[in-house]
């Protein structure tokens, strides 16, 4: 049942056990101080009786009838509350009417707290002795007012304290409602969101946890609604990328390639010619040889520009390494004037061929970024062993690339070259962070590699 309860049911009932806890103590502490107390007022009117009693017998003798005082004195002290005084003879019998009980018709309290705040009836006999007959006056204690007051006392107690904790419990149920309100719209935002609808927001309220909790969600809606339309764009981006990139393959291929065969055909033909003259005429013959080799030549650079696009030349052969220094080498001899230095750390070890493609492509796309739009004159490279690792458990290699160009300007977003940079990062469980300062652009990226 407690598990079924909601947030604000639990609060509510474990509220509504407190005060019934704190009602049951009370009254229970005054069931408890009821015996005490009605046993004392007991004691101290007997006492009191017995005393004035005592006092009054002494001066009896004197009377000029002592019997007709002596039972006056009876009659007046039993309409004593809390006692009743009995005149009785040597064999014990009652010389006076017994009292009358006023209250006979009013509702006392019930049989059992009688019992239990005063199990027993207190009598106190005091001998009398008039002109030397000898008698005796009983005072029996009669508790029942204050044993009947300490119950009104104890069933009003009872009923204003229900009537303050309920006031109470239903307050405390009003402000737990009103402090837990958003919850019920962080689940229809939860909802929604998970539905993929990330315009969803929440009207930060309730306490002020709660409005914290509400603005993160607000924030991470809005996140993961910049992060989906990202993703859009860079799919979309991706499919046109993939056709032009295909388009431009083919019209080099048929604007260089064809050619290119078309003249080696050519000349292969002119050579078969030659071949079947009785005389071959060795300067045309060397003459077709040597430009069929300027056209092989040709083919091969083309044909090592569109590997290059597709996958970087020489990284599965000659490594990592020796690719990103080739890869710098390339870029100081077209920008002589930006200096840049490349530190691969001697710790970093095998990272494996996905990593290597990886951390070379960042490098590449962080270097295209800051010779097309930083305007920097000098490029730092620094790629180490990380001490951060991946979520599998597996090492990290850091890539950092750093420039002292303009930097990005205020919410500028990131290109789609680095966007798709960072989502192929993420998808190897790794991180990819730019940060723009007034020192310049830096790319930083930990890459997971095939090391454990």
């Amino acid at each position: 049942m407690w598990q079924n309860l909601s947030l604000r049911g639990r609060i509510n009932l474990l509220l509504a056990l407190l005060l019934a806890l704190g009602l049951a103590v009370n009254i229970g502490r005054q069931v408890a101080e009821a015996g005490p107390r009605v046993q004392a007022e007991d004691q101290s009117v007997i006492r009191l009786a017995r005393e004035f009693i005592e006092m009054i017998v002494a001066d009896l003798n004197e009377a000029p009838d002592p019997d007709a005082r002596l039972n006056q004195i009876a009659r007046d002290l039993s309409r004593l509350r809390h006692v009743s005084i009995t005149l009785r003879d040597t064999g014990g019998n009652a010389q006076t009417p017994p009292r009358l009980d006023t209250d006979a018709d009013t509702r006392g309290p019930p049989a059992w707290f009688v019992s239990l705040v005063h199990p027993e009836q207190t009598a106190v006999s005091v001998p009398v002795s008039i002109h030397g007959k000898p008698g005796s006056l009983l005072i029996t204690s009669h508790p029942d007012d204050e044993i009947a007051e300490i119950w009104d006392g104890i069933v009003t107690q009872l009923e204003v304290g229900t009537a303050i904790a309920l006031a109470l419990f239903f307050l405390m149920m009003k402000v737990v409602g009103r402090a837990l309100a958003p919850l019920q719209s962080l689940a229809e935002a939860m909802g929604k969101l998970e539905g993929g609808h990330y315009e969803a927001r929440v009207a930060p309220g309730g306490a002020p946890e709660l409005a914290a909790i509400c603005t993160k969600l607000n924030h991470l809606a809005a996140t993961l609604g910049e992060a989906v339309e990202d993703k859009r764009r860079l799919a979309e981006r991706a499919v046109s990328l993939q056709d032009i990139e295909r388009k431009e393959i083919a019209r080099e291929l048929h604007d260089e390639f064809g050619p290119y065969l078309f003249s080696l055909r050519a000349h292969a033909g002119a050579l078969a010619k030659q071949a079947d003259g009785r005389v071959p005429n060795a300067e045309a013959v060397r003459k077709h040889g040597s430009a069929m080799l300027e056209q092989i030549n040709a083919l091969q650079q083309f044909n090592r520009r569109v590997l290059e696009r597709l996958r970087p030349v020489g990284l599965a052969e000659l490594g990592l390494r020796q690719a990103l220094e080739s890869l710098s080498r390339l870029w100081r001899e077209s920008h002589p004037d930006v200096a840049i230095e490349t530190t691969i750390s001697p710790a970093l070890g095998t990272t494996g061929e996905t990593a290597d493609l990886t951390i070379y492509r960042i490098v590449q796309e962080a270097l295209t970024n800051v010779f097309r739009h930083a305007g920097a004159t000098s490029v730092n490279v620094v790629i180490e062993p990380a001490q951060q690792m991946a979520q599998d458990g597996r090492c990290c290699a850091r890539v950092r690339v750093s420039d002292n160009g303009r930097g990005m300007e205020p919410g500028q977003k990131l290109g789609f070259g680095l966007v798709g940079m960072r989502e192929r990062i993420l998808a190897l469980g790794g991180t990819l962070n730019v940060v723009s300062g007034d020192s310049g652009l830096t790319v930083e990226a930990l890459v997971p590699t095939a090391a454990a």
